[in-house]
């Protein structure tokens, strides 16, 4: 009896022990499964994060650039070299310095530029112009009419402020 008993019992564990071990072996896998997907989202998530940082890193070293191309001394000479090749010396009626700003780490300066009959492409070229300056000028305000002696023309009065590094 004794042999038939252990013989049961060696059935018995012989079922048990890789029932056991497949129950494991599912739970790790199971286990792992979830730790692949946590890692896939987080990766997700990083990689969205890379894109905006570089994003950002590439404003800022527009910005940074900017400021060493800067070699103009005022924002009247800024002004100047950014309008007048364009040919718009007529229609620049003028160019006011309104004042001078401290900030931490810069100066900017101010200036009020009235410009009279320009079409809306010399207006777009001005303004792309502002936008990829050589140096960092900013339009503070901008007001654009319609000119009274002929509508296809357009009047613009800007504040513009060019920012120097101290």
């Amino acid at each position: 009896m004794r042999i038939t008993g252990d013989r049961t019992l060696l059935r018995i564990s012989g079922i048990v022990i890789p029932v056991i071990m497949c129950a494991l072996l599912l739970s790790a896998a199971l286990s792992s499964e979830r730790d692949l997907n946590s890692l896939k989202s987080r990766q997700k998530e990083l990689s969205l994060l890379k894109e905006e940082y570089l994003l950002l890193k590439g404003r800022v070293d527009s910005v940074e650039g900017k400021k060493s191309f800067s070699q103009v001394k005022g924002i009247v000479q800024a002004v100047d070299e950014l309008l007048l090749p364009m040919g718009l010396k007529q229609k620049i009626k003028s160019v006011k310095p309104t004042g001078v700003k401290e900030l931490k780490d810069a100066t900017e300066e101010e200036a009020e530029v009235h410009i009279e009959k320009a079409d809306m492409n010399e207006t777009v070229n001005i303004f792309y112009k502002i936008e990829n300056a050589p140096m960092a000028l900013s339009v503070k305000k901008a007001v654009i009419k319609t000119s009274f002696e002929n509508p296809a023309y357009v009047n613009i009065t800007m504040v513009l402020a060019l920012i120097r590094q101290k």
